[in-house]
């Protein structure tokens, strides 16, 4: 009989447990919302409180912190690191090796190439469908 949870103690000594997603296998934090329909890769974790929405797909070697919101359709790259808080709005594409920083707001169908840093606290705010980002790493 196989676990249910895996267990993973951090740095600072705290436990956290994870469950493998149904689409992907990725790892799942209790107190985490993931879709069912959504794909997370199976090297990738989604921290507690965080809620990936409805046919998201998260890309290998991601991190998506607590609190986090991925909305609908989001598409995230590999190795992408996704900030506590941050809200990232429906239809967004996210490029690999890519930094979301904490509290980062970021709206629907927004384009972030790869390898951006979006500072901690940024409100990306396109005017029209469908923008492109991207800033020095």
């Amino acid at each position: 009989m196989s676990r249910t949870f895996h267990e993973i103690e951090g740095e600072r000594g705290v436990v956290s447990r994870y469950r493998r997603h149904v689409n992907g296998k990725g790892y799942i934090a209790v107190g985490a919302e993931v879709d069912p329909s959504a794909f997370v890769d199976p090297t990738t974790y989604v921290e507690a409180g965080a809620r990936v929405g409805a046919r998201a797909w998260i890309g290998s070697g991601s991190w998506v912190e607590e609190g986090a919101t991925l909305g609908a359709g989001v598409v995230v790259g590999a190795n992408v690191h996704i900030g506590q808080g941050a809200l990232i709005g429906r239809g967004t594409k996210i490029g690999s090796h890519s930094r979301i920083g904490a509290g980062a707001k970021i709206s629907d169908d927004t384009r972030v190439e790869r390898d951006s840093t979006i500072t901690p606290g940024s409100v990306l705010r396109p005017g029209g469908a469908s923008h492109t980002y991207r800033t020095a790493a």
